[in-house]
């Protein structure tokens, strides 16, 4: 598929991944785009914002905040297509497939859907902790 047929499908990708690389150490997924942007992503911050059913709900402001994730990496990537990833986590989530874009807009807005995160967890009493 041509990046003009994915564009055509409506996943919207305007950037492209050049490097992925998972530091299993830190627990982080390092993406380099085309548009010369690096992102770091905790896993733990990708758990908590996959674009899975189970925790972005079905429609608007039915979002989960999944708590006890601190911990939590990555078991496996594999690839969807060519507009995205899935991401196995060691806490057997996996139904979260990750757009090129998605991930991007995640990179960009890190610090402000971290502490809306943070917030949540706080308003429900929960805890990142297990």
């Amino acid at each position: 598929m041509t990046v003009q047929e994915d564009n055509a499908q409506g996943f919207g990708t305007e950037h492209w991944p050049e490097e992925i690389r998972y530091v299993s150490e830190d627990k982080t997924l390092v993406i380099r785009f085309d548009s010369g942007e690096t992102f770091t992503y905790p896993a733990e911050f990708l758990r908590v914002e996959s674009p899975s059913a189970e925790v972005q709900g079905h429609g608007p402001g039915q979002k989960t905040t999944v708590a006890g994730r601190r911990h939590v990496g990555v078991m496996d990537i594999e690839a969807v297509g060519n507009y995205a990833v899935r991401i196995k986590f060691d806490d057997l989530h996996d139904t979260g497939i990750f757009s090129w874009q998605y991930l991007h807009k995640l990179g960009r807005e890190k610090d402000t859907l971290w502490q809306g995160y943070l917030d949540s967890l706080a308003a429900k009493g929960l805890s990142r902790d297990p």
